[in-house]
């Protein structure tokens, strides 16, 4: 092919070869399609569990309506914090920006299943109630159903072994269990959603969180919410407030408690890197796959090459013949890949409790991952073809 000929022509006819070579060998075809849909899925399956990780630990975080948090410093994590004096906290209320403080409660306690009478440990949330401090409707809704003592409000998106609290809340009403061994009654439910630490959770107003917990006292918080006043500067108030804290507590604003949550689990646990890793295995298995096809394809067509090679075209046409293989492959093999793993999110969700997103962001990342993976497989197929010689035609 002589070089006057426009690029885009080279490709055109470049494309054409290679979708009516992979034709001619449609079971190479299909398997390498298939491999390519295999890595896809494994790969949105190895994101979407890191993703619903992610997602998960920030679920409460984000639902608390506040402008500044105090957490001790020595909290690794949400479900793991560490109590500090609520005169802390209090001592907030001396600047003149603040205009309310609030203490959040919270610990593990076994659950009991009021039909099979087994016990799972459950995540409770003790405040007051008054407050609205989880911004989630249903709890703002029936905050005064628990003004009663031993009264609780039931997660609806916790796991099954709690029991159907849900089901038996709409044809029954009120439920009688024990939670931490104490008589409790489910006077309704919310949604929240449960993480990779707690299976569910329950939310009790501040004098029965001390009534499910009597080893715990009222001078002592797990994480302390400052609300400042109508157009005060969030990050100048944090600065000043902190003059005044203990060097044991840190002072975070919304976002810094968020990023410290999703800390813990990136660098103190190992999950994030096992997730990471399956992903790039994935890739692995699929650029093996897709490169034994494409190497395969380029042998077998060694002939025609060579015949091509002695007609004058050059070996730039070779590597777009190749390549555009490779973008056959990934495009082939990428739109079941889409599919395949939607359904199988949705079947994840269900059973898993956790929410596995598939934004348009995450769809267009993995596609350019497959696509820079086929690639990668066709340039190492295309090695045999630098030393093609046209002798080889006969």
């Amino acid at each position: 092919m002589k070089d006057t000929v426009p690029f885009s022509r080279q490709c055109l006819f470049a494309f054409r070869l290679a979708w009516r070579q992979m034709l001619f060998h449609r079971a190479k075809l299909f398997a390498a399609v298939s491999g390519v849909m295999f890595a896809c899925v494994l790969v949105f399956f190895q994101t979407g569990f890191k993703d619903a990780l992610w997602a998960s630990v920030l679920v409460s975080p984000s639902k608390m309506s506040g402008d500044l948090f105090l957490v001790h410093r020595q909290t690794e994590a949400f479900w793991r914090s560490i109590p500090f004096a609520e005169s802390t906290l209090h001592r907030m209320l001396s600047h003149p920006d603040a205009q309310e403080v609030i203490s959040l409660y919270m610990g593990f306690a076994p659950f009991k299943n009021p039909v099979t009478q087994q016990k799972r440990t459950i995540f409770v949330y003790g405040y007051d109630l008054a407050t609205d401090l989880l911004a989630i409707p249903d709890v703002l809704r029936q905050k005064d159903t628990l003004k009663n003592a031993d009264t609780v409000l039931f997660d609806r998106a916790s796991r099954p072994e709690f029991g159907p609290i849900a089901d038996l809340v709409a044809q029954k009403g009120p439920v009688d269990t024990e939670l931490n061994d104490r008589r409790v009654s489910v006077q309704g439910i919310f949604t929240l959603g449960g993480s990779f630490s707690a299976d569910g959770n329950v939310i009790v107003g501040e004098t029965n969180f001390f009534r499910l917990f009597p080893g715990r006292t009222p001078e002592y918080i797990d994480l302390g919410i400052v609300r400042l006043k109508k157009g005060a500067d969030i990050k100048a108030a944090q600065a000043s407030l902190r003059t005044i804290l203990d060097q044991d507590v840190y002072l975070f604003t919304a976002k810094e408690m968020q990023d410290h949550e999703l800390g813990y689990w990136k660098e103190s646990v190992p999950i994030g890197f096992i997730f990471d890793f399956g992903t790039l295995m994935g890739l692995i298995v699929g650029m093996v796959i897709v490169y034994q096809i494409l190497f395969t394809d380029v042998m077998n067509n060694i002939p025609q090459y060579a015949t091509l090679s002695a007609m004058g075209y050059p070996f730039r046409y070779f590597m777009l013949v190749v390549f555009s293989s490779s973008l056959i492959l990934a495009v082939l093999g990428f739109v079941p890949g889409v599919l395949v793993s939607s359904l199988l999110y949705n079947v994840a969700e269900s059973n898993i409790y956790l929410p596995m997103p598939m934004p348009l962001s995450k769809i267009i990342g993995i596609f350019l991952l497959t696509l820079g993976m086929c690639i990668a497989s066709g340039f190492l197929a295309m090695q045999k073809l630098r030393r093609i010689d046209p002798a080889e035609m006969f």
